[in-house]
């Protein structure tokens, strides 16, 4: 158990480098995130142009939806296998050495995804950045965990998640900034490496900087202390320590301890994976489709040109992202407060209910611009603070040898889990929920419907292990 006869603010347990440790795995993160949400927010206009390569002259927003959709899925599943190959990695050979790696693979396929021609190679770029974007979360956050002090854990991990809106928020700024200048046509008739100059290439462009972070820590960052010991003692006494083997997933099933929280944490994670990437990241196409109604049922900006609704819509899913990601920041970083008081447990529950009816308000109500303003925050500080719950609670379910692999298993094959997700929501959205079925705006229902999947959260509550209190599984 974790006991402290003092009270002090977390923050002044740290030194030096547990705030140099704190700051990159932060950055890293921080830049991944970036990279995801330039994806989300790029998303539906580089599907709209790169569809008129593959016989679509003129595709439709559903069609764009939907390919956005299949894309999404495709980059989930390279998220998948990433996160499960640099986890094992992690334990296996060090957490400083595979976050550098991680991060420079994101950052050169985000960036080579500006100079796309087709909806495939498209594709195949997500795919790779998402080996990197999976692998970076499941050795930061055991960096983290294993280099903090213990009271200041829960704390410092939840800042960690918390920086994952800093990232999205730049991204939304990225996309405002363009957005603007789009609209007044500062972008017509340019051209970069022989492609037109359009706001999604410059925003994947934009995604390539992070590798410079990789040079820059490369030098300074140490693997824990925690993770040296241990694999010291096995490098030095292999017959002793039979059986604890790093970064194997033999490991993690063969002890039915680590096995049951292996499980449990996945349900955990495939409930608020899918609710916020197949869901609710998808309010930005929602809140384009309120734009463009607006648009098309004012009398008063009958005729407005193309340019001038496309720069408008990519401000507003802009200012959509920054009002979602401020009430994530909170939602992620008050999770270690409410949890530690009232246990992780019940923190889960309350966040999973929060999560399920804050999304089924905003896609069966939100059609009015005020409501952007209320709905879409408490909707991000409901749905992301179940990812800093995941920041705090799984590391604290795994031991040393096998911490980042189990928390890749959780989160990762969450994500291959997930990639269903955005393909049911366009699946629905195309099929179900149609016109010709009753249904004026089909995304909107295909939401509402899908914000079942939280249950799965609450269903796997009851088999998960209170950590409140509880030292680190050596």
């Amino acid at each position: 158990m974790i006991s402290s006869g003092k009270k002090q603010p977390w923050y002044q347990m740290l030194n030096r480098y547990h705030w140099f440790v704190l700051l990159v795995a932060a950055l890293g993160w921080l830049f991944d995130t970036m990279d995801q949400q330039l994806f989300a927010l790029a998303r539906a206009p580089a599907m709209k142009e790169l569809l008129t390569t593959v016989s679509l002259p003129n595709p439709s927003s559903d069609d764009a939806n939907f390919a956005g959709m299949i894309c999404t899925s495709i980059f989930l599943i390279g998220w998948a296998f990433g996160g499960l190959v640099f986890g094992a990695l992690g334990d296996r050979i060090g957490r400083a050495r595979v976050m550098v790696w991680t991060i420079v693979i994101y950052s050169i396929f985000t960036g080579l995804s500006s100079f796309s021609t087709t909806v495939y190679d498209f594709a195949l770029y997500r795919f790779l950045t998402g080996l990197g974007v999976g692998g970076e979360f499941a050795v930061g956050v055991a960096l983290v965990a294993e280099v903090m002090p213990a009271l200041a854990r829960p704390y410092a991990l939840g800042l960690l998640q918390a920086s994952s809106t800093i990232g999205n928020s730049i991204a939304a700024v990225v996309s405002i900034a363009f957005g603007t200048i789009e609209m007044s046509g500062g972008f017509e008739g340019l051209e970069i490496f022989g492609f037109p100059l359009t706001p999604w290439r410059l925003m994947f462009l934009v995604g390539a900087m992070p590798a410079l972070l990789a040079l820059i820590i490369r030098s300074r960052l140490k693997e824990p202390e925690a993770w040296v010991k241990a694999r010291a003692a096995v490098l030095l006494n292999p017959d002793a320590h039979k059986g604890r083997e790093f970064g194997s997933y033999r490991a993690l099933f063969s002890n039915p301890v680590w096995r049951h929280n292996a499980f449990v944490g996945l349900a955990l994670c495939v409930a608020g994976i899918i609710g916020l990437w197949g869901i609710g990241f998808f309010s930005y196409e929602l809140v384009g489709g309120v734009i463009k109604s607006h648009f098309e049922n004012s009398p008063q900006l009958a005729g407005v040109d193309e340019k001038t609704i496309s720069g408008t819509i990519a401000r507003w899913k802009g200012f959509t992202s920054l009002l979602q990601n401020a009430g994530g920041f909170l939602g992620m970083y008050l999770f270690g407060y409410v949890s530690n008081w009232i246990g992780r447990k019940f923190t889960f529950a309350i966040c999973f209910l929060a999560a399920m009816g804050s999304t089924a308000l905003v896609f069966a109500q939100l059609d009015e611009f005020n409501e952007i303003f209320w709905m879409i925050p408490i909707m991000g500080f409901c749905q992301l603070s179940l990812f800093g719950g995941y920041a705090i609670y799984l590391p604290e379910i795994f031991p040393t040898h096998l911490r980042s692999t189990g928390i890749s298993f959780c989160y990762n094959v969450g994500r291959i889990l997930a990639a269903a997700g955005p393909l049911a929501l366009g699946a629905m959205t195309k099929y179900v929920f149609t016109k010709d079925n009753g249904f004026d705006d089909g995304i909107r229902w295909a939401g509402v419907t899908m914000c079942l999947v939280f249950v799965i959260g609450l269903v796997a509550l009851p088999f998960a292990r209170e950590t409140k209190g509880k030292s680190l599984p050596e």
